[in-house]
């Protein structure tokens, strides 16, 4: 058997230092990972015995809050552009 030089010894060394280096990087990464937190979602509890026209009218004023909801975000928007000189 042939013996190695100076320099195959040290770059394979380095190479399974790097290597392991990594792997642990790895490792360490994954264990600081924390689960997500628990997210609350809300529902409504409607009475089942609801009319139609109740449904409708509690749809619309559903949708009348989204769209002043929608008309405040872009006046906010709008003035941020004003701000940053964005027209």
């Amino acid at each position: 058997m042939r013996q190695r030089s100076r320099e195959q010894v040290i770059a394979a060394a380095l190479a399974i230092l790097i290597t392991a280096i990594i792997v642990i990087e790895f490792v360490v990464d994954s264990n600081s990972i924390s689960a997500p937190q628990p997210q609350v979602v809300e529902v409504d509890l409607y009475a089942a015995n609801r009319t139609d026209a109740q449904i409708a009218a509690d749809q619309k004023k559903d949708q009348a809050e989204r769209e002043a909801r929608k008309k405040s975000d872009q006046a906010q928007y709008n003035q941020l552009a004003k701000q940053l000189g964005i027209d």
